[in-house]
């Protein structure tokens, strides 16, 4: 992956030049978008004069976005629902309001909790090792799973190699695969470093994850999910697309992904199984951000647990943090908030909740920046978003 703090998208490791003739293309379709005036807020309220995260969304576009797309609430409990670009070049039609997407790592999240809920009710414990649910599985170079405990695996600290990276683009858009299929690619190389030496992203770690939960509960992850996490909060437009389904249900905007001649080719319908518990779902931002402000608040997890989640390891230099499946990051106006992020072929999202809970925002592009600057500026918006007053 481009680094550490990248979430699932084997294709960020391969960006290159094409990638950013296409976004330049891209560009110049976004300058006429601005000109026609597409890129006014959907709300009444910022109609009149652009806010700074319509602003952050504009530039956005400018830069080569197809479109973006926010949902931020504020401090007063207000909800404000943004878009910016187009939601298909093809046709020029306008981008769905707070529309589905491909969330990629924010499924993480997803997946800890429900693993973290069975440590709760005594199934499962964070410093069991992986043996110990998945027997003999994970072997090979420098690779043992009676020496790689669960919390290890939610943390990223354990060492497993990423199998992303050993996949190709058209394979992650088009070919259907099982979770021990990516657990055995990921097998074939050796570790990165022996388990709890250092933090370093694995999509490995949540493959397996999943596994460990289906091996515990006896029932498909997907039904987990829905049952422990999206009916019991309400989440009306989240889900985890079932086996071969590669559409997107409601109404979205079209993901891209940059070819080699600059090309940005629709990849919309794609099979997501590549992802996986690392990164399969699809849901809108408003309902992102209804699942972390429930997490957060308790809503989800025993104090126990979510204190467990809470408890973090540095990422690299990078002034962001780590727990089980989430996230800490600093804001320019002081304190952290808490999330995740995913990347998937075709989308892009980065959000989170302010620690005292107050404010949310989930921000999301369709297509995958060109290099992690374009991902900065991704983030730059959320920050704009959880610190304006």
């Amino acid at each position: 992956m481009r680094e550490q703090t990248q979430h699932w998208s084997p294709s960020t490791e391969r960006r290159s030049g094409g990638r950013r003739g296409a976004l330049a293309a891209a560009a110049a379709v976004a300058a006429a978008i601005v000109t026609a005036g597409v890129l006014a807020p959907t709300t009444a309220s910022a109609a009149a004069r652009p806010d700074s995260v319509q602003q952050g969304l504009n530039a956005l576009v400018r830069d080569g976005q197809p479109a973006a797309l926010a949902t931020v609430r504020g401090g007063d409990g207000r909800t404000q629902t943004y878009t910016a670009g187009v939601g298909d070049l093809a046709t020029g039609a306008k981008v769905p309001r707070d529309g589905q997407v491909r969330i990629g790592s924010n499924t993480k999240t997803f997946v800890a909790v429900v693993l973290l809920q069975l440590v709760g009710e005594g199934k499962i414990g964070l410093d069991d090792w992986v043996d110990t649910h998945l027997p003999g599985l994970v072997r090979g170079e420098g690779i043992d799973g009676r020496h790689i405990t669960v919390r290890q695996l939610l943390q990223h600290t354990s060492g497993l190699p990423e199998y992303g990276v050993h996949i190709s683009d058209d394979e992650i858009a088009h070919r259907y695969f099982e979770p021990r299929d990516l657990v055995d690619i990921a097998l074939k190389h050796k570790a990165e470093f022996s388990p709890g030496e250092r933090w370093s992203y694995s999509n490995t770690n949540y493959v397996l994850a999943g596994l460990i939960i289906q091996k515990v509960t006896g029932r498909p992850l997907a039904e987990e999910i829905d049952r422990r996490v999206i009916r019991r909060i309400g989440l009306r437009h989240t889900y985890f697309p079932a086996p071969g389904d590669k559409t997107i249900r409601e109404p979205h905007p079209k993901g891209y992904r940059a070819m080699p001649d600059g090309e940005l080719r629709d990849s919309t319908e794609v099979d997501p199984s590549a992802g996986g518990a690392a990164g399969q779902m699809i849901s809108t931002n408003s309902d992102v951000n209804r699942f972390f402000t429930a997490l957060l608040r308790g809503d989800l997890l025993e104090d126990a647990q979510l204190a467990q989640m809470r408890t973090t390891v540095p990422v690299g230099d990078t002034g962001a943090h780590y727990g089980l499946g989430l996230m800490s990051r600093k804001l320019s106006c002081g304190g952290v908030y808490w999330g995740h992020g995913g990347d998937i072929v075709g989308y892009e999202t980065r959000g989170g909740i302010t620690d005292d809970g107050r404010r949310a925002a989930n921000i999301a592009v369709t297509s995958i920046p060109a290099d992690i600057s374009g991902t900065r500026r991704v983030e730059a918006v959320v920050d704009t978003a959880l610190c304006q007053r």
